[in-house]
């Protein structure tokens, strides 16, 4: 096996880190998630796109194949300890999310580090979530308006929280959380 190929503990280390901290907030977004779909459907997609910030978080910080995928799958462990009625979405989204954010990245050959690749992926899992959810949560029984800005704001809810991500990324490595390991 290749010397560069086996992630450091601390590499996983600092994913669990990050997992704990973002499966928090996909626990609480599981818990709120009944609510919204009750009282404003439209917001849903915006409310799933947390889940972006663990990948987004550990690539910014670490820039190593997989860490998006091991903090995604981590952290929707940590989110089923806090919403174990979500426990299965919360596997398949951390798979899907963190998958998208592997290959966009590998897409790159794991080079490319800037913003607009990061926001390739949000826009890529933005239309994913707009339209798997769309027909599951049978939003086309909306008024045409609030469709369009269900399917506005569930692209946007991605992007958003990968500019909050790369914030927190930027400012953990600023802090020397991400320092380069030999």
């Amino acid at each position: 096996m290749a010397r560069g190929s086996v992630l450091s503990t601390s590499t996983l280390l600092t994913c669990a880190a990050i997992a704990v901290a973002t499966g928090a907030l996909g626990g609480l977004a599981g818990w709120v998630t009944p609510a919204v779909l009750a009282t404003i459907p439209i917001v849903y997609g915006f409310v799933l796109g947390a889940h972006v910030l663990p990948g987004i978080i550990s690539q910014e910080l670490i820039r190593l194949p997989w860490v998006a995928l091991i903090s995604h799958v981590l952290a929707a462990l940590v989110s089923s300890a806090i919403a174990p009625q979500w426990a299965l979405r919360f596997l398949g989204t951390a798979v899907l999310f963190g998958g998208i954010q592997e290959l966009v990245a590998a897409a790159t050959r794991y080079r490319v580090w800037q913003p607009w690749r990061y926001f390739i992926s949000g826009v890529v899992i933005g239309i994913v979530v707009a339209v798997v959810v769309f027909f599951a949560a049978h939003l086309s029984m909306l008024p045409p308006a609030a469709q369009v800005a269900y399917l506005v704001l569930s692209v946007l809810g991605p992007v958003a929280w990968t500019a909050v991500g790369l914030g927190i990324g930027a400012g953990l490595r600023r802090a020397g959380v991400g320092r380069a390991r030999p």
